[in-house]
């Protein structure tokens, strides 16, 4: 009971009265030989006794600042930093509630002055790259990247780890400019420790090839780079964990990193049945990351996308292995390497009900499945960065992949007319083996010429694939209230896949003003090669063996895809904006050779221009758009191309149409993203829009009698899809410690499709909004409180009329509650409710998901004692509602159940000193 009242007492406290002082300190920033303003120079205060960060901001284009504040302290030392110049110092006086600096003029740097104290600015801007001292952003003491990051100015980071600078994806994380672990960055962001990280560094995604021609990157993307200290770059540290809970539950895990300056050899390993997307420590944040996609087909086919830890569907048991290797050879190598094994058990059933919309008429499918998946995966990848001189490099990076999966599958389905008679019902049962390869070699030459910008380039990549897979199946398909005969299959299929890809591209940038205006004139070379041979035997029911051959059912064919394509690019280039424009003519070719059935052998030759076009302007270092406009030419598929009977389905015959022609894609897009580090408020924006011309699209008829379906494909115009969303966030503080944070967001999108249904022309729009509201209220080493709430509203509409518009809701809301007190413990809470009022009867519309975790570090904070509950009000429910242009669709599938766990983990540290306060960086004394 005195524990409780105590908590009620501290968290009471927060909304308490603070006796701190509120002030105002402003002023001009110049630079000292031309009198002119400095925009984004980083104005700074600490405390007098300790040097703690109190707060910080940056000047505005007329090299004017406000900094509101409140403290404790009667004095606070003021620092302003900027590239080029000497650091400005001078201890303010807190006596009054404005404090008016007026002009300030900065020195041009001189590397002979005497007097040099060490500079602690938080932020620096360098152009196109975004600095952050680490030390200046205060968090918990065993803090991993991940914690840092949420701590930084316009960065967000959701519970899943994926990562927005200012609005903008983070597609790529390297320490000190090299890979960790692969492009998965939560691997890197919960597994490094806050303590060993200097510096936080943000720009555009590039190639290395890229960074190194000059190119500008990827406008879209962020890439972050973490600098590790000097005396931290040498030891060995990582840490090990297991846990064990009800219905059987476990998890265990452990990394070893060894660093010694440019060399680096990690070693993790891990494994859980707990859905945990990798490896799991049982603590607030699971320490390794996902990076990886599971699915379960409709046919049972397990598959895995890159690099698989388990997952999925259903109920997974998940083992995984990998070492990473990173060093310099000599002067002007560098190398990577990683190896992956991971393997996965997974269980699944599911139940779906499907309203299938006619133009005329309706009818309705139910099925229940169930899966049983077991899958391996390997994949190794190995990058060679050799710096010739420092004008040629030469990037060399080898992948291998390997997998296998056995898949057993069941599937009982029965669909009723709109009379609710039924019309036909179905049983399948298949067993498949696979067993997959990959291999592919990226090669890149970069030569750069004089010191305009000039450079040629050369660029080769091959692929090669191969697939081999053994089916077994059993179906049988009845049909009632028709004169159609009921269709039993027991059949073996031997399948081999083959995939070759090559491409080669040169391009020669030529500058017509220095370093500012560029023609750069490229050609590519494609050549895609796939040969598929699939054997289908029925058994023989005298022999009982598989060995009468079926026609129909098997497949023998060569499909060569062959592109070529010059193009031309005018690029511009000033220090607040960018624009190019690119111009590329393709020629293709497509060509089958079907050997069973020489009658449909077909070749296409297509021609078509794409454009792409971008312009990027910068109004500040704190505020900056993108917009672009491209033209893609994409061709059919072999499978809408070819016009071969497919009859796998036994309610849906699928045929080709050899007279499709390519797609042509229009897309505009444009974005801001602004952060005012005065008022610690952003707000980020985009929009996009597709329009797509002779889109391909499914062409059924449905047999009234059977409900089979017949299938082909035709082009069609008319088609677009639209988006847009802005989110606007503002930091307050509620007093010298406490923050509130709030952001509001709204998404938009249109969506038009044109269909075909029994010969039947029409068009569905379908629109979805999306509002959202969250909270972060922070009180450090006290507690955090982050509420968040989304309604999403769907409404389908037709240009038909037997045809009904269908309009749905659904409501989330996201509690995340964290306390760390007492001392030494950390409780988090995480409740989601979601609400579905539209879905069908017989599935869950709403439910709490709860899940709690009691988190005691000892031992100096190097071990950590974890009690976990999962789904502690047992109502975990994946029950989804979705519309297309021809159905309605209700499906929920297994999901894990309630369970506790205890977990321990311990983390070792060999590391050099953790070092003083101080950067590397310097300023002078005023």
């Amino acid at each position: 009971m005195k524990k409780l009242l105590l908590f009620i007492a501290l968290l009471s406290a927060c909304f308490s009265f603070s006796q701190s002082t509120s002030f105002k300190i402003s002023g001009t920033i110049l630079a000292q030989d031309d009198k002119s303003p400095l925009e984004s120079a980083t104005i700074y205060l600490e405390r007098v006794k300790d040097s703690s960060l109190v707060t910080y901001t940056i000047s505005d284009k007329d090299g004017k600042f406000e900094i509101i504040n409140d403290t404790y302290d009667d004095k606070l030392n003021l620092f302003i930093d900027y590239v080029g110049y000497q650091t400005y110092y001078k201890q303010i006086t807190i006596d009054k509630d404005v404090i008016d600096l007026e002009i300030i003029e900065l020195k041009i740097s001189n590397a002979l002055d005497e007097v040099v104290i060490k500079s602690r600015s938080p932020i620096t801007i360098k152009k196109d790259t975004l600095e952050f001292n680490v030390k200046s952003f205060k968090t918990k003491k065993d803090a991993n990247v991940e914690d840092l990051l949420k701590q930084l100015p316009g960065v967000e980071v959701d519970e899943a780890g994926k990562i927005t600078v200012n609005g903008k994806d983070v597609s790529k994380i390297l320490v000190n400019g090299k890979p960790f672990f692969g492009d998965d960055p939560t691997i890197t962001t919960r597994n490094l420790t806050k303590d060993i990280i200097e510096k936080v560094q943000i720009t555009d995604t590039k190639s290395k090839s890229e960074a190194f021609a000059g190119e500008e990157g990827d406008t879209e993307n962020k890439t972050i780079n973490l600098t590790i200290k000097e005396e931290n770059n040498k030891g060995v540290f990582g840490r090990l964990a297991a846990g064990a809970g009800t219905e059987e539950r476990y998890e265990y895990a452990g990394m070893v990193n060894v660093f010694d300056n440019d060399r680096r050899i990690s070693v993790l390993a891990g494994g859980n049945n707990t859905n945990s997307p990798g490896f799991s420590f049982g603590e607030i944040q699971k320490m390794f990351g996902g990076g990886y996609s599971m699915s379960i087909n409709s046919s049972g086919a397990f598959t895995i996308d890159g690099r698989s830890f388990g997952g999925g569907q259903g109920i997974t048991t998940s083992q995984n292995i990998g070492a990473n290797f990173a060093d310099t050879v000599g002067d002007n190598v560098e190398v990577n390497a990683d190896y992956f094994y991971s393997g996965s058990d997974s269980e699944n059933e599911t139940i779906t009900q499907r309203e299938n919309i006619l133009p005329d008429s309706r009818f309705f499918s139910d099925s229940r499945s169930k899966s049983i998946n077991d899958g391996q995966n390997h994949s190794a990848n190995l990058g060679f960065d050799i710096e010739i001189d420092s004008t040629f490099l030469i990037n060399v990076n080898p992948s291998f992949r390997w997998s296998t999966s056995n898949t057993s599958f069941t599937e009982n389905e029965e669909t009723r007319d709109e009379d609710n008679a039924l019309t036909n019902q179905s049983t399948t049962a298949s067993f498949a083996e696979r067993d997959a390869k990959n291999f592919g070699t990226e090669f890149d030459l970069t030569k750069r010429f004089g010191d305009k910008g000039a450079f040629l380039k050369f660029e080769m990549d091959n692929e090669f694939n191969t697939s081999n897979s053994d089916d077994f199946l059993t179906s049988e398909t009845n049909f009632f209230n028709a004169e159609e005969d009921d269709i039993i299959r027991d059949q073996y299929t031997d399948s081999d896949t083959r995939n070759r890809t090559v491409r080669l591209s040169t391009t020669y940038r030529l500058p017509i003003k220095a370093k500012e205006l560029f023609l750069d004139f490229s050609y590519s070379f494609r050549d895609e090669k796939r040969t598929n041979l699939r054997s289908t035997f029925d058994r023989d029911t005298s022999t009982n063996l598989y060995d009468d051959f079926n026609f129909d059912l098997s497949t023998d064919f060569e499909y060569d895809n062959q592109e070529n394509t010059p193009s031309v690019k005018l690029s511009y280039r000033k220090d607040k904006w960018s624009t190019s424009v690119t111009t590329s003519y393709v020629f293709r070719t497509l060509e089958n050779k079907d050997f069973l059935r020489p009658e449909l052998n077909l070749k296409r030759n297509f021609q078509a221009v794409e454009l792409r076009a971008n312009f990027n302007y910068r109004f500040s270092p704190k505020a900056s758009m993108y917009s672009g406009y491209s033209l893609n030419n994409s061709p059919p598929s072999l499978t809408q191309l070819q016009p071969f009977q497919n009859v796998s389905n036994p309610l849906n015959t699928v045929t080709g149409n050899p007279n499709l022609e390519p797609t042509n894609n229009h897309r505009l897009y444009m974005g801001y993203n602004a952060f005012d580090f005065q008022k610690k408020t952003g707000i980020y924006s985009y929009a996009s829009i597709n329009f797509n011309n002779n889109q391909v699209v499914s062409r059924t008829i449905v047999d009234p009698e059977t409900l089979k379906r017949t299938t082909t494909y035709a082009n069609v115009n008319g088609n677009y899809n639209a988006f847009g969303n802005i989110n606007y966030s503002k930091t307050i503080k509620a007093d010298s410690l406490k923050t509130i944070k709030y952001d509001v967001g709204m998404s938009v999108s249109l969506r038009r499709n044109i269909n075909f249904n029994n010969e039947v022309q029409y068009k569905s729009n379908v629109t979805a909004l999306t509002p959202s509201l969250g909270l972060r209220f922070t009180w450090p080493k006290v507690m955090e409180f982050r509420p968040r709430y989304r309604l999403a509203f769907t409404k389908n509409t037709y240009d038909i009329s037997t045809f009904e518009d269908v309009d749905f809701l659904r409501h989330d809301l996201d509690l995340n509650f964290t306390t760390y007190l007492p001392k030494h413990f950390e409780w988090t809470n995480n409740v989601d409710f979601s609400y579905n009022p539209n879905v069908a009867p017989g599935f869950q519309k709403s439910a709490w998901f709860w899940n709690s975790t009691l988190a005691y570090s000892f031992m100096k904070d190097k071990a950590v004692l974890t009690l976990k509950v999962y789904d502690l009000l047992n109502q975990n429910t994946n029950a989804r509602r979705r519309a297309t242009e021809n159905y309605i669709e209700d499906r929920q599938s297994t999901v894990l159940q309630q369970f506790v766990m205890l977990s321990f983990s311990w983390k070792f540290n060999s590391l050099g000193s953790k070092g003083n306060t101080d950067s590397d960086s310097f300023f002078i004394m005023d």
